[in-house]
């Protein structure tokens, strides 16, 4: 086998698997079209949580059936940013994103996706530690994006989307 057929071959791979990639967003992206079919209907604030730092709640439930949770950061109840740095900051944006959930009665069991914002790809593994230990053997759709800013200049910033029960 040549090198032009070979690469040839890895190219038509590489776009079939692309094309089902792009299959496969576009049937979650469906899903969830498909489940709020009413908009969203009620904002969540939650006592337990950081107050927003701008015009937003911390979660949305759409028809009663998914929640959005608004990105959380490693603020304290008081407002304040927890002491430490990615560890702890993933540490208490999943305990923030926990008791959003806990408010709808739902648990990290009940998350779908999660979206995670990190200041610097350099903390992934760090990040990701924590990340399992709070999702143990439950394992949700991530994204996973390094940006150049984040809200108080946090270190993590956690989304996620959950099915409620």
């Amino acid at each position: 086998m040549n090198v032009t057929r070979l690469l040839s071959l890895v190219t038509r791979h590489f776009l079939l698997v692309t094309c089902h990639l792009s299959l496969v967003t576009l049937f979650l992206s469906l899903i969830t079209l498909f489940s709020c079919t009413n908009h969203m209907q009620r904002t969540i604030i939650v006592p337990d949580a950081p107050a927003a730092i701008g015009p937003y709640s911390h979660a949305a439930v759409c028809s009663g059936t998914m929640l959005y949770t608004s990105g959380q950061i490693g603020l304290l109840a008081d407002g304040t940013m927890v002491p430490g740095g990615v560890k702890e900051q993933t540490q208490r944006a999943l305990e923030n994103v926990k008791n959003i959930l806990a408010s709808q009665g739902a648990t990290m069991s009940d998350v779908v996706k999660t979206t995670v914002f990190l200041k610097s790809m350099n903390d992934f593994q760090v990040m990701n530690a924590e990340y399992a230990a709070a999702f143990g053997d439950h394992k949700p759709a991530r994204s996973a994006v390094e940006v150049a800013r984040l809200p108080k200049d946090a270190l993590v910033e956690i989304e996620v989307i959950a099915c409620l029960p």
